[in-house]
């Protein structure tokens, strides 16, 4: 990009600022502009097709909800004239200040004091034209004005429930986001200027992207967030040794080859989240929590769930207890002999750990030794913007797309999208479609866009009995006929939460903590629900705070302000933790031990499905 033209003292002879941004050459433009069209048209054709044939859906946001929400803010403004009054004189009066300081810009003064934008530093904004260029600079303070308003709106509305409130200042936010001057051409002084140095190529090539995207995603855009080239699950993703020993509708159960010649007596099943592949826990060598449990004298198994069709439609909570877990401690027991084992459950897949303990307890199976929960919600009253997308209306309308019996895992990819869509969509839709470049390869962003489906009735249940109703912490779920009392769970617990969580915040897995019958090690990781989480002593990032158990009347602001803050990964500290619990250690254990035939190595077909 060439260097920017001070806008004051240009000596003579030097191109004057304003052809920074004049098109080079208009004949070149002009056909990139016509070849630009012609991929816009085919984007167009495949966002049109499929839903001519009724093929798909639209999600996961409900634009009728949003109208709806957006309209009781608007009522209540509106249905006085003095608030009416009082909220435009409020827009008005920042408007007429920014217009004041733009002409005293233009005339070489400096801004009024006060006057300058509170917004925080915004990396949208970065590119010195939208400081340096007026035009740009009041475009962006407008913006800023506008969004800081329509917010106010939302906090100061009387006679909104919470949920109608939560709803209202997430879809102000998405509008926001979305109507930023830094997602179009015309309104970005850093695209403006890449568009004319390359004469529009950037956005044929971008287009180009825009359709494959859109073809990709039959109708939906499959926004591209990594380069999907450089990256295939068992060759540089999910590489930690181990077999395939065990498998049914539901899943296959892994094993992994040992890397010590003793282990620790108790074995470790894993139970991920089936919303997402269970890979994030062994990305790559280096990031692998997998492979490091092992170098740590582990004997290791994953549940890797099935990526669910038409055939797994009526699997529920039930099926998946029944045909996860408890056959995965079937599958331990038989391959090591020993029926004390220790759990880990991964977001959603430790809501149904939390759920299984008094479930098998009830059926007489006590083999659960110890849990380690990771990011993982019991209590949803305070689980974030997802909450958003589950009340009755949304619920009949999630259930009416899953009429094949299953949620295509692109709603659940754009649903978390949204809840950062700041930093997940909006970038890389400028990057991708307005600059014309490919995205960097990330193996935390393909992992993240290798969705899976939802089984029907299982996902139909998770978002009613957890979300809606939230009758997993109040002893109110039922599964199998048993009525789930989580105090009366007295195993030892450890509970790691990541402070910049935004699907299970902290405050969310505090609560979760305090409906278990035990005294619970709750710790709580630096970063967010993901990099809390997979991060390796070796990359010595991040922190994480260790406090008294979540009980009593110890409230979540009480427990910060007596946790302990510890440089870098959690993982030594859990380590600590496990092997107080039972540091026998007996002789390595191989995959296919116990009369268990190998089906195939790891990461097994199903993570590939």
């Amino acid at each position: 990009m060439a260097e920017t033209t001070s806008t004051t003292d240009t000596p003579a002879g030097n191109m004057p600022p304003f052809a920074d941004y004049a098109v080079r050459d208009p004949e070149a433009f002009a056909r990139n502009m016509a070849r630009m069209l012609e991929q816009v048209g085919k984007a167009a054709s495949a966002w049109v097709e499929p839903r001519e044939r009724g093929e798909v859906k639209d999600g996961p946001l409900s634009y009728p909800d949003m109208v709806a929400t957006l309209s009781r803010v608007g009522e209540y403004w509106l249905g006085d004239p003095g608030r009416s009054l009082e909220a435009q004189s409020a827009l008005m009066i920042r408007f007429m200040g920014l217009w004041a300081d733009s002409i005293r810009k233009a005339a070489g003064a400096a801004p009024a004091s006060g006057s300058a934008s509170s917004a925080p530093a915004d990396k949208r904004f970065t590119h010195e034209d939208w400081s340096r260029n007026l035009f740009f600079g009041f475009l962006k303070e407008a913006y800023v004005i506008a969004s800081e308003w329509a917010t106010m709106l939302v906090e100061r509305s009387e006679g909104l429930d919470p949920h109608t409130r939560q709803k209202a200042a997430f879809y102000v936010k998405q509008i926001a986001n979305a109507i930023s001057p830094s997602n179009f051409v015309l309104t970005n002084p850093e695209l403006y200027r890449e568009t004319v140095e390359q004469n529009g190529e950037n956005l044929v090539r971008g287009m180009r992207m825009f359709a494959e995207d859109m073809m990709k995603g039959k109708g939906q855009l499959k926004l591209r967030q990594s380069d999907p080239t450089k990256f295939a699950v068992g060759e540089n993703l999910a590489m930690t040794p181990g077999k395939v020993v065990a498998e049914n509708e539901v899943c296959q159960i892994i094993q992994y080859a040992p890397a010590t010649e003793t282990v620790l007596r108790r074995p470790i099943l894993i139970a991920p989240p089936w919303i997402n592949r269970f890979y994030i826990l062994d990305l790559n060598p280096e990031k692998s929590f997998i492979r490091w449990m092992v170098e740590q004298g582990h004997t290791v198994f994953v549940i890797s769930w099935v990526n669910p069709d038409e055939r797994h439609a009526d699997k529920t909570w039930k099926d998946y207890i029944d045909e996860g877990i408890a056959f995965g401690l079937d599958i331990v027991e038989q391959a090591t002999g020993e029926r004390e084992v220790n759990m880990v459950g991964y977001c959603v897949g430790g809501t149904l750990l939390a759920a299984s303990l008094p479930y098998l307890r009830a059926r007489g199976n006590e083999r659960i030794a110890s849990v380690t929960f990771l990011t993982t919600q019991i209590d949803f009253r305070h689980s974030g913007d997802l909450k958003v997308f589950v009340d009755e209306g949304q619920l009949c309308e999630i259930e009416r797309t899953m009429e094949k019996g299953y949620l295509d895992g692109s709603q659940m990819a754009a649903a978390f999208n949204l809840l950062r869509s700041g930093d997940l969509i909006w970038p890389y839709f400028v990057n991708n479609y307005l600059k014309g470049k490919e995205p960097l390869p990330f193996d935390l962003l393909f992992w993240n866009a290798d969705a899976t489906r939802m089984a029907k009735a299982n996902h139909l249940f998770y978002l009613r009995n957890c979300y809606l109703e939230n009758r997993l912490s109040r002893g109110l779920m039922e599964i199998g006929g048993v009525r789930l009392d989580l105090s009366t769970v007295t195993l030892p617990v450890y509970n790691l939460a990541t402070k910049e969580d935004h699907i299970a915040p902290a405050l969310s897995v505090f609560e979760g903590s305090r409906a278990l019958g035990s005294a619970v090690t709750y710790v709580v990781s630096g970063s967010g629900h993901i990099a809390g989480v997979v991060n390796p002593p070796s990359k010595g990032k991040y922190q994480f705070w260790v406090g008294p158990s979540p009980s009593g009347e110890l409230t979540f602001d009480d427990w910060w302000s007596r946790a302990r803050e510890t440089k870098g990964s959690w993982w030594p500290h859990w380590q600590a933790w496990i092997e107080a619990l039972c540091d026998e250690r007996v002789e390595a254990r191989e995959p296919g031990a116990g009369g268990l035939a190998v089906i195939e190595d790891a990461p097994g077909r199903y993570v590939r499905q």
